[in-house]
């Protein structure tokens, strides 16, 4: 497993975006027989490669959106009522769905001096199943990798596998 440079992943993402979107989308519109297990097999590869406490691009990067059971959740961990919670830590997103996400980057839970989230046992739903590479119908998923492949590496890395399971001779990332 290697650490992970962000600017050299940032300088790879740029050379490699059009390439990755070109291929996701083409997954989606006309995915292979065995495309669930080429999915898990890609995860299992790419994981072995990742470090994601070398990273944690995501929590400096990206905010996760926080369910009413999260807040709740969190907040009774951090001995505060849910309002108090949200009125220190979060704002209501106004477009789409008014979802509820941090109001600062990076997440005021990770720790920037070893990359490790401090409520870890209670972190958001949606940060326990980032990137999202399991998911029972990956192909519903597809938009979403598409945005991740962009903030980590991990998903960066599951696509480049997932173009080698496809077509081992022309994946050259």
């Amino acid at each position: 497993m290697q650490l992970i440079n962000l600017r050299s992943f940032r300088q790879k993402v740029r050379h490699n975006r059009r390439r990755f979107r070109w291929f996701l989308t083409k997954m989606e519109k006309n995915p292979p027989k065995n495309f669930k297990a080429i999915t898990v097999e890609a995860d299992r590869r790419a994981w072995a490669e990742t470090d994601c406490l070398s990273c944690a691009n995501c929590c400096k990067t990206m905010s996760p959106t926080y369910t009413n059971q999260d807040v709740k959740r969190i907040a009774a961990h951090l001995g505060m009522k849910s309002m108090e919670f949200r009125d220190k830590y979060l704002f209501r997103e106004k477009k789409k769905d008014g979802d509820w996400m941090n109001r600062q980057q990076p997440c005021q839970f990770l720790n920037l001096a070893d990359n490790k989230c401090s409520i870890y046992e209670v972190r958001p739903a949606d940060c326990a199943g980032f990137p999202h590479h399991d998911k029972k119908k990956p192909l519903d998923y597809i938009h979403v990798y598409k945005q991740n492949v962009e903030f980590c590496p991990a998903t960066y890395k599951w696509v480049e596998k997932m173009m080698e399971l496809v077509n081992p001779a022309n994946s050259q990332a």
